[in-house]
């Protein structure tokens, strides 16, 4: 064997372990989405913050995406999410809300609307949550990365959730 072929594994180590990086939790797993798109779903496996982990026991680990805005976060239940789900489970999705600091005025709905955009095809899709953030069923017209806006009781956070064909 040519000694070049020899150290083509080795530097492949190298050059890969240059890639990681230590600020990277190591329960953050990246979907499928693509970056080219301006996709950013992030799914998390690690335990749930303290502020939405009730009902839960011990140190549960689900997939969930955290708000940009860190307001709420998506427990999926239904992971992964995916179009055209014919059989069960289905995209079952628990929204928990960060605990507000202050109180939202009576103008303010308690239904959690949700307004998802597909990335790069411009399709939109509105979702409501009767009685704000909780458990729910959210199903969207298509595959692909979906740009959520998040409405409830007067607070505002967004995401990105990506749907795999089926």
């Amino acid at each position: 064997m040519p000694s070049s072929a020899r150290l083509m594994p080795a530097a492949l180590v190298v050059l890969l372990a240059g890639c990681t990086t230590a600020s990277r939790p190591a329960t953050r797993v990246s979907t499928p989405a693509s970056t080219a798109t301006g996709c950013d779903a992030r799914i998390e496996t690690g335990p749930l913050p303290d502020w939405a982990d009730a009902g839960f026991s011990g140190d549960a680990r689900v997939p969930h995406v955290f708000g940009v805005r860190g307001e709420i976060v998506a427990v999926l239940f239904g992971h992964p999410l995916t179009y055209g789900r014919a059989d069960e489970p289905s995209n079952k999705i628990l929204w928990v809300a960060r605990p507000a600091t202050a109180s939202s005025g009576p103008e303010a709905p308690a239904t959690l609307l949700i307004t998802a955009t597909l990335d790069g095809a411009g399709t939109r899709a509105t979702r409501e949550v009767a009685g704000g953030p909780g458990p729910s069923i959210i199903d969207l017209p298509g595959p692909g990365c979906w740009h959520l806006e998040l409405r409830w009781s007067g607070r505002t956070d967004r995401m990105d959730l990506v749907y795999a064909g089926s």
